[in-house]
């Protein structure tokens, strides 16, 4: 590794934000520091920031989720947000959504190594499991897509009033108002930008809430994701 790819000590801030969970993610973040750059998965440039700008960046995010509530992280990647979150909350059901068999094979290897029993790793694009996988009540999501595409792959996961918090930066409130017409197609009834991460993170973690009404994705996506039910239903009878 070059010395740009050095990973610093944990900051103190970190013992508070992921209590007992604190040695795991020394782990996770050696694991980042060390395959996750040989495989491809972070830039080694990344390294010396991970704790401010990705590992606390995400777990702060924990701020927003309501309790006992099930999770999908579209677009992994490496994890972020969605390891982080599963560490300091064992109280979700997380799913782990990512395309790319090298990061789901990194991810199994990270879920297994942490013992994260209540997370799952799926392969597969949102389009793809829209159906196949049970409606979840929060879709996250990190520097995966604009917010109009993003929720496009992410708000047909939820359930009814569901939600989708997508970690943004400053340009969040220009992304809502460029996505107005597309989010409202896909029956969301509420946007927010949330700031988070209070003494943790400077600066703060910034969170676009999207709120869904009674029919996540709107009356196409309700068609297709009953008809992709009703296909699965069909081949576990046989």
């Amino acid at each position: 590794m070059t010395e740009s790819a050095e990973l610093p000590q944990a900051p103190e801030v970190a013992h508070a934000v992921f209590g007992e969970a604190f040695p795991e993610v020394v782990r996770y973040a050696e694991l980042l520091a060390d395959a996750g750059v040989t495989r491809g998965l972070i830039g080694p440039r990344e390294v010396p920031r991970l704790w401010q700008r990705h590992l606390l960046n995400c777990a702060v995010l924990s701020e927003v989720v309501p309790q006992g509530v099930t999770v999908c992280d579209v677009g992994s990647g490496a994890g972020l947000p969605g390891i982080p979150l599963a560490l300091v909350r064992r109280d979700l059901k997380i799913t782990l959504l990512e395309p790319l068999l090298r990061r789901t094979n990194f991810l199994q290897e990270v879920v297994e190594l942490l013992g994260l029993d209540h997370v799952t790793v799926v392969r597969g694009r949102a389009e793809e499991v829209l159906g196949k996988l049970p409606p979840v009540h929060v879709v996250t999501a990190r520097a995966v897509a604009p917010l109009d595409r993003l929720a496009g792959w992410g708000v047909p996961l939820l359930r009814p009033y569901g939600e989708m918090l997508a970690l943004k930066g400053d340009t969040a409130e220009e992304e809502i108002h460029g996505a107005r017409a597309a989010l409202s197609k896909l029956g969301v009834v509420e946007t927010s930008v949330l700031q988070v991460g209070e003494g943790v993170v400077d600066p703060l973690s910034t969170v676009v809430r999207v709120v869904v009404g009674e029919s996540p994705g709107g009356v196409r996506f309700a068609t297709k994701r009953a008809k992709a039910a009703r296909v699965s239903r069909t081949r576990r009878r046989r």
